[in-house]
């Protein structure tokens, strides 16, 4: 059995492998042959690339020798007797000189075409995984939201797709042509002195390697606690922006400012070990590139001694090592940036690889309405099923009927909403559109045909153009005046600067709780859906717009089914069915009328109601506030 930190290397490598596998069908897509071609052009420019750049210290040689009293010529049996000092030091220097920047201008031109035919697939690449990641946190359940913190989501994807650009650039255009560089200078070196200049040189950069990836390795722990505190000091950041009114309404700004240096706290101690070790690692590297760089300039100064090199040889072992340890000596900056790459994207594709509670089954089909007919039959559910909410609730709301739901708070209500959209699947019965199990059609063709009006209505930062045309992008700017114009905001609109292009700001917050409520009001209007559900959709209002509000409503609904969870109990006395739900049962149900005969649970609630009013709060402390 492997020891613990053994096991966990092995793991770690296995998952950065299994990153980059998951990469790798980016770069390669199936049935895009255009990027298959502009891989393939790229690594062939890639290796041209340092094809030529080896042969930039060789050209080097040849034009010191020949510029060098006593050297042979390149092609010439060494002898210059005979020939004009004019053509040893001006023909042929002059074409191997040539020679020389043409070699360098390859090498440069190949590397930059390379980065042109690599640009498109790259991005490409990004974007894809950038869109899927999105589209697969939309498809995840809303428990996945609920207990993830959207800052720290919204940081790691951020971080995710970035780092493919990082990884491309490093480990394809850095790493690899690096390594293929090292292994062409050592069989120049062996091909042209002895085996002794490649082994040196093969031994120097296995040893720099080596100590860059233990000691990087070490460092992870830094980098890896660097982005914990980071995530951490970016999500209370933006939780405690978000919560701007809650802040000053309690004077707590002294206290978000000390949990917010909390985390900053914990980031510096991160980066000022981070960089400690950084410190550590470049002058390991230096002293390996120096001892290796002196070594091999000892063996040349030994074999000109000895005349079986000449000056070029010297020069041409030396520009090659120099050429060789410029890119090493990034190469720890190279290894950390990639390393770190493939922890972000990681972090990504976990999110990625994210089960979905809630998925539609293959090939499942779209519901067909015909007339909204829901039923709730004996539905069991619980977020924890530990703790139940929902008990063997049962109700029908028939085509073009109304059903209220009242109750105290935890009864329910709010379930009901969230079970009817799908958001999380039933652990027992079954809820039922027009005799369609919603569990069997698919979730997008459920919610097309329920429109919402939410207690808690949360609006774009754009427009209200757009917040009310988020209802059905596709529809005309006269059917979102219209949508407007019934739910009474148009007037309000049209008395702003600038519109329906006035930007509400983050989650609305330049609108009062009642003008959001219209807007969400318009929206669903727009949406023009067979099933409408209001949740405390006229909580925020005052009473004089409650009620033409109301009067809307009841115009919207005709002919629909509608499903209301209500708190104040007079915007539902004209409902076919109000239900009173208490500990996730329905405990009364039957009309207005009949309810108050009973003199149960919802007549007392009804005469609390009535006596605050009468009295002027407006409020309601019963055993049936809204949940």
């Amino acid at each position: 059995m492997l020891p613990s930190h053994v096991a966990t290397e092995n793991e770690r490598r296995r998952s950065d492998l299994r990153t980059i596998a998951s990469l790798l069908p980016y770069l390669w897509p199936v049935g895009d042959g255009a990027a298959r071609v502009r891989v393939t052009l790229a690594m062939a420019a890639l290796a041209l690339a340092k094809l030529a750049n080896v042969h930039v210290p060789i050209l080097y040689k040849y034009a010191v020798d020949a510029l060098t009293p006593g050297t042979g010529s390149p092609g010439t049996d060494g002898s210059t007797a005979g020939m004009p000092v004019e053509t040893v030091l001006l023909a042929v220097p002059v074409t191997v000189i040539l020679g020389y920047g043409l070699a360098r201008v390859a090498s440069l031109a190949f590397g930059e075409l390379r980065d042109a035919l690599f640009a498109k697939v790259g991005q490409r690449a990004i974007r894809t995984v950038g869109l899927q990641v999105f589209r697969h946190m939309h498809a995840l359940s809303l428990r996945f939201h609920l207990e993830r913190q959207t800052g720290g989501v919204s940081r790691a994807i951020e971080r995710g797709t970035s780092a493919i650009s990082i990884l491309l650039r490093f480990m394809l255009f850095n790493v690899l042509p690096t390594l293929l560089e090292i292994g062409l200078v050592a069989i120049i070196l062996w091909s042209f002195f002895n085996v002794w200049y490649a082994v040196v040189t093969l031994a120097t950069v296995t040893g720099y390697i080596a100590f860059t990836l233990l000691v990087t390795e070490w460092r992870i722990q830094f980098r890896r606690r660097m982005n914990e505190t980071d995530s951490r000091a970016n999500t209370r950041a933006i939780d405690s922006l978000l919560n701007y009114e809650t802040v000053k309404y309690f004077g707590n700004e002294a206290h978000e400012a000390r949990r917010f240096d909390q985390a900053l706290e914990g980031y510096e101690r991160a980066a000022v070990l981070n960089q400690t070790s950084l410190s550590a690692l470049n002058f390991g590297q230096s002293v390996i590139i120096s001892v290796g760089l002196t070594l091999i300039m000892l063996m040349a100064a030994r074999d000109i001694v000895a005349g079986s090199m000449t000056v070029g040889d010297f020069v041409m072992v030396n520009t090659y090592l120099i050429q060789l340890y410029m890119p090493l000596n990034f190469f720890g900056f190279v290894y950390r940036e990639i390393k770190q790459a493939l922890i972000d994207m990681e972090t990504m594709f976990d999110l990625l690889s994210a089960e979905r509670e809630v998925e539609d089954q293959r090939d499942a089909p779209a519901l067909q309405v015909n007339g909204g007919h829901v039923v709730f039959d004996n539905v069991h559910f619980g977020y924890d099923p530990r703790r139940p909410i929902l008990t063997g609730v049962s109700f029908s709301v028939p085509p073009g009927h109304t059903v209220a739901i009242v109750g105290p708070t935890g009864a329910g209500k709010s379930t009901i909403s969230r079970l009817l959209f799908r958001f999380y699947d039933i652990q027992a019965g079954s809820i039922l559109i027009d005799g369609q199990d919603l569990r069997v059609v698919a979730q997008a063709s459920v919610r097309a045909a329920i429109g919402i009006v939410p207690q808690d209505t949360v609006l774009f930062n754009d427009t209200i153009g757009y917040n009310i045309a988020y209802g059905r992008p596709d529809a005309t700017w006269r059917e979102v005046e219209r949508a407007a114009r019934l739910a009474h905001i148009e007037g309000f609109i049209r008395s702003l600067p600038d519109g329906y292009d006035t930007v509400v700001g983050e989650r609305g917050l330049k609108l009062s709780g009642g003008e959001k409520q219209r807007v969400a009001i318009a929206r669903t209007i727009l949406k023009n859906p067979a099933i409408l559900l209001f949740d405390e959709a006229t909580s925020a209002l005052d009473t004089h717009t409650e009620r033409e509000i109301q009067a809307n409503l009841r115009e919207v609904s005709e002919g629909r089914t509608t499903l209301v969870i209500a708190h104040r109990l007079s915007t539902v006395v004209d409902a076919d069915e109000i239900l009173v739900l208490e500990s996730g049962r329905v405990i009364e149900r039957g009309r207005h009328a009949e309810l108050l005969a009973e003199g149960g649970a919802y007549a007392a609630l009804w005469h609390r109601q009535q006596q605050s009013t009468r009295t002027g709060s407006g409020e309601t402390n019963g055993s049936l506030a809204a949940e």
